[in-house]
C-alpha cells in the first residue's frame, strides 16, 4: 500500500518551490527594460533560458496537480495505463508519475 501522507507531503512542497520559481521568473522576465542594445541582448538570451525554465516548471506543476488529484480520488500508486501498483522505489524518484516503470518504459 502507498503512503499517501508521505508522497502529499512530497508533491506539496515541490508544488510550493516551483510556484515560487515561476514567480521569480515572471519578475525577472518584467524587470528587463535596458536601452542599451548589447545589454539588451544579452538580457534577451537569459530571458529564452528563463522562459524554458518556465515551461518546464509549468508542466511539471500539472504533473503534480494530476497525482494530487488521483490522491483525492484514491488512485495515487496505481498505473492509469495498467492498473498495476507503481513501486515505490519509482514514486520516490517521481513522485507524481502516472505510469508503472513497463508501461512508462513503452510510452518512450
Amino acid at each position: 500500500m502507498v503512503d499517501t501522507v508521505k508522497y502529499r507531503g512530497v508533491l506539496e512542497t515541490r508544488l510550493a518551490e516551483l510556484k515560487a520559481r515561476l514567480q521569480e521568473i515572471d519578475e525577472t522576465l518584467d524587470s528587463h527594460q535596458s536601452r542599451d542594445w548589447e545589454e539588451l541582448a544579452t538580457e534577451r538570451e537569459g530571458d529564452e533560458v528563463l522562459e524554458s525554465m518556465g515551461t518546464s516548471g509549468k508542466a511539471e506543476i500539472a504533473k503534480i496537480q494530476a497525482a494530487l488529484v488521483r490522491m483525492d480520488e484514491g488512485e495515487f500508486g496505481f498505473c492509469v495505463s495498467c492498473g498495476d501498483e507503481i513501486s515505490q522505489e519509482r514514486l520516490d524518484v517521481v513522485p507524481y508519475t502516472p505510469f508503472c516503470r513497463n508501461c512508462a518504459d513503452k510510452r518512450g
